[in-house]
């Protein structure tokens, strides 16, 4: 929700200064044509500064995620993340108060989104981390595509909420998010709860072993001590769940690394967090100039794209704990993507229908790559067999896969920037390579999952000869 305003706002820091009325009794000269524009942004390189402004807090962040999930995995998560949502909230705000001051310096609003940046990195290591200590790998898909629905639902938030004051105050577009944010981090500092066992939950199991039902209990994996079934009185159970355990250390940076698919994953959704944020912060803009709606209905139209990520995220973790094939998923969608982006450019602005039609296909299959990656995927990997029931993976895991995804999210909007005076065709035609290239890291994950489920069929054909013709 805080993130989403800028690009709302991007089409009334420059505009079509010819089609308002001047006002009366103004300071501006009868020739000047950029009267209406917010300076600096009223100079004809606005495109280049806008995108500098966007990659002022992508690249923050980038650089940030990799420092905060080694954080995430030492710091008490309600603090570290309530912190981080003040922090938030206020140095939105404070984008937004540069209106109210007449702040005219792109220095001011570049360093504000650094600062923004940084800070926002708190939040998706320490909210992944919660969620996977809450949920064992049990549908973790379906439910982490059905919570991952919240990012989709700030972008909505966002968009509505900036739209309300983009032609008048366009700086309430950025305090009213602030102040929530901010409000939200109240809220988390009081009720979150990190681990289900802080209030007598059992924990879940993360990972099936080779031989064992999802159901069953392994006592290698789990690494509860004496508190394995054992004992099935609910005085005992009480009495284990508050017995105190040896906490594992912290998995470092580097073995983070060489946990098996980590690195792939990783650099699939550099590419794919690339399509995700250019599509973020430049659709407005984008259904602005094109489609030549005002600031207010472009940015009203672009939550379609969002609504489409919704379903996406669903979708894709309900086929992927149907199949088992978590990089099969995301390799079928982005396959899909590349030829409906292409579609959207040519014929997304042709009536109002198809352009609802097409941002929501568009929504699902982009964001839906990119929403299992973040979630199920990066939960899958913080809690692998490998790490023998270490969970103090989890954050630095969620930190590498979503950080190196913040890089691509840093140069989209940048090369959007830079290519779109030169036709938004050449903007597009970025994004379809950008999927195709994410989509090409994949395959052999893809490899390895079609083996398995060809080793499946296998194991089950020969299980239903041997029930069939009994010795």
């Amino acid at each position: 929700m805080s993130r989403k305003p800028i690009s709302v706002v991007k089409s009334r820091l420059h505009q079509n200064c010819s089609e308002l009325v001047k006002p009366i009794n103004d300071s501006y000269s009868l020739n000047d044509t950029t009267w209406c524009d917010w300076a600096p942004f009223d100079k004809n390189n606005y495109k280049e500064l806008l995108g500098a402004v966007d990659n002022a807090f992508l690249v923050a962040y980038a650089i940030g995620m990799f420092i905060s999930g080694t954080f995430g995995e030492r710091l008490p998560l309600r603090y570290y993340l309530s912190a981080g949502m003040l922090l938030s909230g206020l140095f939105t705000s404070l984008f937004g108060l540069g209106y109210f001051w007449n702040i005219h310096m792109l220095w001011y609003f570049v360093l504000i989104q650094i600062c923004n940046g940084l800070v926002q990195t708190t939040g998706w290591p320490s909210v992944v981390t919660c969620v996977g200590n809450w949920f064992g790998k049990g549908k973790r898909g379906l439910i982490m595509g059905i919570w991952n629905s919240h990012t989709s639902v700030g972008n909505i938030l966002g968009s509505l909420i900036a739209g309300m004051w983009v032609n008048e105050q366009w700086g309430l577009s950025f305090v009213v998010p602030g102040v929530l944010t901010a409000a939200m981090g109240v809220l988390t500092f009081l009720f979150l709860i990190e681990y289900p066992e802080d209030v007598d939950c059992t924990t879940p199991q993360h990972h099936t072993s080779d031989g064992l039902d999802e159901n069953q209990d392994n006592p290698a994996d789990l690494g509860n001590g004496p508190c394995i079934n054992k004992e099935s009185s609910l005085e005992s159970a009480a009495r284990c769940s508050k017995e105190p355990r040896a906490q594992p250390a912290a998995i470092s940076f580097l073995g983070a690394l060489r946990i098996p698919g980590v690195v792939e994953f990783s650099l699939c959704l550099l590419f794919a967090k690339l399509v995700s944020y250019t599509f973020l912060y430049w659709l407005p803009l984008y259904i602005f100039n094109v489609a030549h709606f005002s600031a207010k209905q472009a940015g009203d139209l672009s939550t379609l794209f969002d609504v489409g990520g919704i379903m996406g995220g669903i979708m894709a973790g309900l086929i992927s704990d149907y199949t088992n094939g978590r990089a099969t998923t995301c390799c079928v969608m982005l396959i899909l993507a590349a030829p409906m982006m292409f579609l959207y450019n040519y014929i997304g602005q042709n009536g109002i229908t198809n352009s609802i039609v097409m941002l929501i296909v568009c929504g699902a299959l982009v964001n839906g790559p990119y929403a299992l990656i973040t979630t199920a995927v990066s939960a899958d990997l913080g809690t692998h067999k490998s790490l023998k029931g270490n969970s103090k993976a989890l954050s630095t895991v969620t930190a590498i896969i979503d950080g190196t995804g913040s890089i691509g999210a840093a140069l989209g909007p940048l090369l959007a920037g830079l290519i779109s005076p030169t036709g938004w065709n050449n903007v597009f035609y970025m994004l379809i390579s950008a999927d195709i290239l994410a989509c090409l890291l994949l395959c052999r994950l893809v490899y390895k999952e079609l083996l398995a489920w060809k080793s499946s069929l296998s194991r089950d054909r020969g299980s239903s000869l041997a029930l069939t013709h009994p010795r």
